[in-house]
């Protein structure tokens, strides 16, 4: 890896069946980032956004080009090695919150670590470290259908950064949040990638996202229509 770059996307295309052809999610995408950034991939439904980031979580692999992540390809991983890869070093943040309802914010944000085979006494300090840079050290007993929609979304975070993940990806996180609820959270994770040096990258169309980019990259028809700081 070239000084600080982690991820390195090189002419990356990516073609689903549709009907009797193909379609061309992403048609030849170069891209790097390097530690620390703060950057996502904008445009409408249909650009490549998602696809994108599946590709650099290794939730799918490219039709051809070749995506490199912390210096593994992510098309020559075994499921397994893909698996560790997103396990010990990637954190993940959906529009849906993917609480489970059963278990009170402290046992799903210790989720991932128990993958890990943490300790007992270290997995308690980390879920707690985790739940009080979201603001939530007061609701680890409670249940997700006890929490409002923008408290959600923070046990997400914090499940999300609790192992101190090198790269945080992060599919329309605010979707489901008002305006203010979405602007506590994103602040938290400038916070969180100023402090920790993660790497944030989000695919987005939602304006109060974009504001906070340190780096926005324009996607339309899966190719890199822009790159601006």
């Amino acid at each position: 890896m070239k000084n600080n770059q982690i991820i390195s996307i090189e002419n990356v295309i990516k073609r689903f069946p549709m009907g009797k052809g193909e379609f061309t999610a992403l048609d030849g995408v170069d891209l790097t980032f390097g530690k620390g950034e703060f950057a996502g991939f904008v445009g409408p439904s249909g650009s490549g956004k998602t696809t994108l980031l599946n590709v650099i979580g290794s939730l799918d692999t490219p039709t051809q080009g070749k995506a490199t992540v912390l210096g593994q390809s992510v098309g020559d991983l075994s499921e397994k090695n893909a698996a560790r890869l997103r396990n010990e070093h990637l954190g993940f943040i959906f529009q849906t919150y993917n609480l489970l309802p059963v278990y009170t914010v402290f046992e799903n944000v210790e989720f991932p670590l128990l993958l890990l085979k943490m300790p007992a006494a270290d997995r308690g300090k980390a879920v707690l470290d985790a739940l009080e840079w979201v603001g939530l050290s007061d609701k680890e007993k409670s249940k997700p259908a006890q929490l409002s929609g923008g408290e959600c979304q923070r046990v997400a975070i914090a499940r999300a950064m609790v192992k101190k993940p090198k790269i945080v990806l992060a599919d329309e996180p605010t979707a489901n949040l008002d305006a203010k609820n979405s602007h506590r959270i994103l602040q938290t994770m400038e916070t969180l990638n100023a402090e920790l040096q993660t790497t944030f990258l989000f695919a987005t169309h939602d304006d109060k996202v974009i504001r906070y980019l340190h780096r926005k990259i324009t996607l339309e028809d899966g190719r890199v229509a822009g790159d601006e700081v």
